[in-house]
């Protein structure tokens, strides 16, 4: 299990929760960094329903969505960290919040993206 007290993980715990929150209360107030990825939360979508297509996005857990938008994100428009800690941070966040079948879900999906996109 990742450190907790690792200032990128508490990030990371921080903007899952902004985004899982998003989905219920629209108008619910998120950090800056939850906005930016809802900024371009259909391009994020469109990379979900390529990685995952027998999972429709509204049929996905709510946390596991929230947890793939913020690695997707990271992996594809920001770029700062290698793709191997995202999707390392992704599964330990599916870990943390999700169910008992979230940490392979998300390893999966992310892999998919890796994959189709071995320019990152």
């Amino acid at each position: 299990m990742k450190n907790p007290l690792d200032p990128r993980h508490k990030k990371r715990q921080v903007l899952v929760e902004d985004l899982f929150r998003f989905e219920f209360h629209k108008k619910q107030r998120i950090s800056q960094d939850a906005r930016k990825i809802l900024d371009k939360k259909e391009q994020v979508d469109s990379f979900i329903e390529k990685a995952a297509p027998e999972f429709p996005i509204e049929k996905i857990n709510k946390v596991d969505l929230a947890i793939l938008r913020l690695a997707i994100f990271e992996l594809l428009i920001e770029k700062r960290e290698p793709p191997k800690v995202i999707i390392d941070e992704a599964v330990e966040l599916a870990k943390e919040y999700g169910g008992e079948t979230s940490p392979a879900f998300v390893n999966g999906a992310l892999g998919n993206i890796v994959n189709e996109n071995t320019k990152i």
